[in-house]
């Protein structure tokens, strides 16, 4: 009797050798005074399924339910995976924070349409952009040609945020700086650093943006100058899924902020420089 065989190939995906070259990325870190040793990876690459049993005999003890049971289904809905290759430089991550903790942190969900209606997702439309950080900074999630739909929907016990995308469509990552002195943000992916791809933490490097200026992070960093765009994709062609064998995290988008130690981001805000323009010279009309 023929034996059923299955082979896996130990061979790297292509998208495996991309990952693999993006992890020279650690030693730019290095310059930032909150940076951590050199990065090293020390996780599975790659996404390999697991064989199948091969066929029992007619005299196995092994039930044939079991014998022919369904393989793993794929989890619904979008994740993130490797796009394109952008240019994007890192700039100075050098940053000496007020606090040790950031003074904001805040998510944005995102799926696909009929993941966002299973999620509860869809209450309120909202603007794309939107205030985070007690309203230091604005941030949203771009598509390629403007903000991706954006909903607010009350969610155990509180507000969440969601954003709509589509399978294989690329995004960006826009967050403004509100106030009169620079700020530096944590971003992450899937729980994934966007500057290393490491485990996502507060306590790693950021992106750092000047007053009143706006930065657009357009995927996970491969080197000084380029990025990966992040795409949409199926849970099992993930990012987290092809670094680390591990999806838990799939489907958010997070933000830390910190402000830099010497000053008060509180003093110019856009609110009070609304109050001093529209300022009335008399309290009654003459």
């Amino acid at each position: 009797m023929n034996t059923l065989v299955t082979k896996t190939s130990s061979e790297p995906t292509k998208q495996g050798k991309s990952i693999i070259k993006g992890i020279g990325i650690a030693a730019l870190l290095a310059i930032a005074s909150c940076s951590q040793n050199g990065l090293r990876d020390e996780s599975r690459v790659g996404y390999v399924e697991s064989p199948r049993n091969a066929l029992p005999t007619d005299s196995s003890p092994i039930a044939s339910s079991e014998a022919f049971a369904q393989p793993a289904k794929e989890r619904p809905g979008l994740a993130t995976t490797w796009g394109n290759s952008v240019k994007q430089p890192l700039g100075d991550l050098r940053f000496s924070r007020a606090t040790p903790a950031p003074v904001g942190v805040d998510a944005i969900f995102y799926n696909n349409r009929e993941g966002l209606e299973a999620m509860g997702g869809k209450d309120q439309k909202v603007s794309g952009m939107q205030v985070a950080a007690g309203g230091i900074i604005e941030w949203g999630i771009k598509g390629s040609i403007g903000m991706l739909p954006a909903y607010k929907s009350w969610v155990n016990q509180g507000h969440r945020r969601f954003v709509q995308g589509s399978h294989g469509a690329e995004y960006s990552i826009v967050v403004k700086n509100c106030c009169k002195c620079r700020v530096q943000v944590i971003l992450s992916v899937d729980g994934l650093d966007v500057i290393d791809g490491k485990p996502a933490s507060v306590k790693r490097p950021g992106y750092i943006i000047d007053p009143d200026q706006t930065l657009t992070v357009k995927g996970f960093r491969t080197s000084y100058d380029t990025v990966a765009a992040f795409q949409f994709s199926s849970v099992s062609e993930s990012y987290a899924n092809m670094r680390h064998g591990e999806t838990r995290n799939v489907g958010v988008i997070g933000l830390a902020a910190f402000t830099e130690k010497g000053f008060d981001p509180w003093t110019w805000m856009p609110q009070e420089i609304k109050m001093r323009d529209t300022a009335q010279p008399f309290a009654t009309a003459p």
